[in-house]
């Protein structure tokens, strides 16, 4: 395997970064989001809407693509990307995060995890090697290792076994990868989990153990599972303190923009989260003047107002808040594909707009600036 990323600059200020992820379908610029696109689709929006939102990478879960349609079938289609009709990079997580969060379901041993559907109850085993067989079956671009997400709170014991799982199965993970090559006709690049709780020392058992397997990239798992957000700042930032810096680090699963603007100062280049899916159909958006909820009975009558004025998504350009406070209070699908739209463009368009800070060298008054204006009540 060799290395995506090319690394373009480093702040002289922070730890953030500017980079380039290239791949068989495109590159990909990072810092980056990734909307998620867990069944081979962003919720409620088409892959056309995708590409109008300037997406640069999606990514899809093994773990319900495996149950429906089933991995085989998306290698019938030829990949995942022409499943969907996405041309564009892709990423897929492997699935220990909801093998994991089955909790009563499943049973965890050295050779992998044992689980019940949540769809009919059958049983099925993942394995290292049956997971890193799905995930070529799928063809996404980059693929992530099976791991083991260690819960939060957890002993030093109980992360230290948890993260001997992770270990073995990513070394197991990666002989199987080395011995059965791609079969969609392009390169999977390989990245490696680090785990290990809340504990540093584990988290640098974890790093100096992934750096002798040789993952084309790192992601780092188990945050944002629970623990006060400055504890996932602290871990965030010691573990990029300590990875290569010549490889893509990811935290997965995480989360507001100003989550996202504090991990990119700490050295983080790509992220992903539901939370602008799962808000928006709550009746909640992100905007340049603070959180909307936009719901409220205020917004009924604000019929010349946009979600947010300094937006230049479709959602934003045709549409008042009454009208999406109108269309949620009778539950018209339209209205959280609407939000939707909105809140994915905000944050693929913050993204673009911290690697132009970042870019110019003043991305961390930029982004200090900015943060309590994202986090207050929009009104």
């Amino acid at each position: 395997m060799s290395n995506p990323f090319e690394l373009l600059k480093t702040s002289e200020k922070s730890k953030a970064r500017l980079g380039v992820i290239h791949t068989a379908h495109g590159d990909v610029t990072t810092p980056i989001f990734m909307p998620v696109g867990t069944e081979a689709t962003v919720k409620g929006i088409t892959s056309r809407d995708i590409k109008e939102l300037e997406a640069e990478i999606i990514l899809a879960n093994t773990y319900h693509l495996y149950l429906r349609p089933g991995t085989k079938t998306v290698a019938e289609a030829g990949g995942v990307q022409k499943f969907m009709a996405w041309n564009g990079p892709m990423l897929t997580d492997s699935g220990g995060f909801q093998v994991w969060s089955l909790k009563d379901l499943r049973h965890i041993t050295a050779e992998g995890v044992e689980f019940r559907s949540h769809l009919d109850g059958s049983r099925h085993l993942f394995t290292p090697e049956s997971v890193m067989k799905a995930e070529r079956e799928i063809g996404a671009d980059i693929i992530m290792a099976f791991d083991e997400c260690t819960p939060y709170p957890s002993t030093v014991e109980e992360a230290e076994k948890s993260l001997a799982y992770t270990l073995d199965w990513t070394r197991r993970a990666k002989a199987w990868l080395d011995a059965n090559p791609p079969i969609h006709g392009y390169p999977q690049f390989f990245f490696g989990i680090v785990q290990g709780g809340m504990h540093k020392e584990l988290r640098k058992k974890s790093i100096e153990a992934l750096k002798e397997i040789g993952p084309d990239g790192y992601a780092m798992g188990g945050l944002s599972v629970g623990e006060p957000v400055e504890t996932m700042y602290e871990i965030a930032d010691f573990c990029t303190s300590l990875l290569p810096e010549d490889r893509a680090r990811y935290v997965m699963g995480v989360g507001t923009p100003w989550n996202l603007l504090e991990l990119i100062r700490r050295g983080v280049d790509m992220c992903d989260c539901i939370l602008p899916n799962k808000n928006a159909q709550d009746g909640l958006v992100y905007t340049s003047v603070g959180v909307l909820r936009y719901k409220g009975a205020k917004f009924a009558h604000q019929h010349d107002v946009p979600l947010d004025p300094n937006c230049d998504c479709y959602c934003c350009k045709n549409y008042s808040r009454a009208y999406l406070r109108h269309l949620h209070k009778t539950k018209e699908p339209l209205g959280w594909t609407l939000a939707t739209i909105h809140n994915l463009r905000f944050y693929i368009r913050l993204m673009q707009q911290a690697k132009a800070h970042i870019a110019s060298g003043d991305f961390e008054e930029w982004s200090g600036a900015i943060i309590p204006e994202l986090k207050q009540d929009a009104v």
